[in-house]
């Protein structure tokens, strides 16, 4: 009985033991997998999360730098010109003898060198008011002496200034060696209290999108004769995306960087020009361009047909299609060609 009762307690001891044991364990595994556990429960996902694309602005246009409008001579012998590649618009219009006259704007630009830069024609105020620039010349016809006063334009010319100012350079001959840069623009402006910022809206309506005109006629190249004298010729450079630009059958390149003159669109208004009876003898022009003229717009080797819409000679030329809807101009510089009504433009 005795040894049967010894028997039964160590049974006990050893079942006791190893239940302690299975509970120790138990109780170790336990503890080892709790932080686990909590790290599963309490994991939050993270999914990541794109950044929104910044907004696409123009480029050509922006900023509150007021315009600067100079009038570059496009004689052969102020060939090549310095700055056009610069400008966000050039205006090219004829003055007498057959010749044209460039007017190039500049915004928020700084140039070492302008020009070379030649007198004023009253009717090139016209699209310097609708641009609300300060105006630049070396020198005025009587039409433009009194237009500047008549419309109180904020001028600035080259034959009133220091030499600091305006200088004539040796690699060229006078009158087609004067030049200026936007450094010394700004001084002069300064100096005679011009406003030099400005929130006037751009003149064309430039969008970040790219214009392809779908719908347009092919234009790889364009030809435009001014007269008989001046005629221009723009070429497609398909790589770049933007046209290279002729007259006289030279390609024009630049004074500064000897790069070709290039833009990105084209536009031709079709508008007549007329000798004034001003007793001169010297052939002066004006412009008819008061009212609604047909023109091409022309970019990425497209072009459509247009309506060059100005009301006044201080109000900014709107640019229609032929639906009446203001056309979307690609962010880019702008060639505006204004030439008369039968000239012989072609565009293949």
């Amino acid at each position: 009985m005795k040894k049967n009762t010894k028997i039964l307690i160590i049974i006990l001891l050893i079942l006791i033991v190893a239940a302690g044991s299975v509970l120790a364990f138990k109780i170790i595994k336990g503890q080892n997998s709790q932080p686990q556990q909590v790290a599963e429960k309490n994991e939050v996902k993270v999914e990541a999360v794109e950044e929104p694309e910044p907004e696409k602005k123009v480029q050509i246009f922006s900023g509150d730098d007021r315009p600067i409008a100079v009038m570059i001579d496009n004689h052969n012998g102020a060939w090549p010109q310095a700055g056009l590649n610069n400008a966000y618009m050039v205006y090219e219009i004829i003055v007498e003898g057959g010749e044209t006259r460039l007017m190039a704007l500049f915004k928020g630009q700084d140039l070492d060198k302008i020009g070379p830069v030649r007198s004023s024609r009253h009717y090139f105020l016209d699209y310097a008011m609708e641009n609300d620039a300060i105006y630049v010349h070396y020198g005025w016809s009587p039409q433009a002496k009194s237009d500047i006063s008549k419309y109180d334009i904020d001028n600035i010319n080259g034959i009133t200034e220091s030499t600091e100012i305006f200088w004539r350079v040796t690699d060229k001959y006078a009158p087609h060696n004067a030049v200026t840069s936007t450094a010394k623009i700004l001084k002069s402006a300064k100096a005679k209290k011009y406003k030099t910022t400005s929130t006037k809206e751009s003149v064309l309506n430039y969008t970040v999108e790219d214009v392809d005109l779908e719908d347009g006629k092919t234009a790889k190249t364009v030809t435009i004769p001014h007269s008989t004298l001046q005629k221009v010729k723009y070429e497609y450079d398909e790589k770049n995306q933007v046209y290279k630009r002729y007259a006289r059958g030279k390609a024009q390149k630049d004074w500064t960087t000897g790069k070709a003159v290039t833009t990105k669109n084209i536009i031709i208004t079709f508008c007549n020009n007329y000798t004034l009876s001003d007793g001169s003898g010297k052939g002066r022009q004006s412009l008819t361009n008061i009212g609604t003229f047909d023109g091409y717009y022309i970019t990425n080797g497209k072009a459509i047909k247009i309506k060059c819409i100005k009301k006044a000679r201080d109000k900014q030329t709107k640019y229609e299609d032929l639906d009446g809807n203001e056309i979307e101009v690609n962010d880019g510089n702008t060639f505006v060609n204004i030439c008369p009504k039968n000239a012989k433009v072609v565009i293949k």
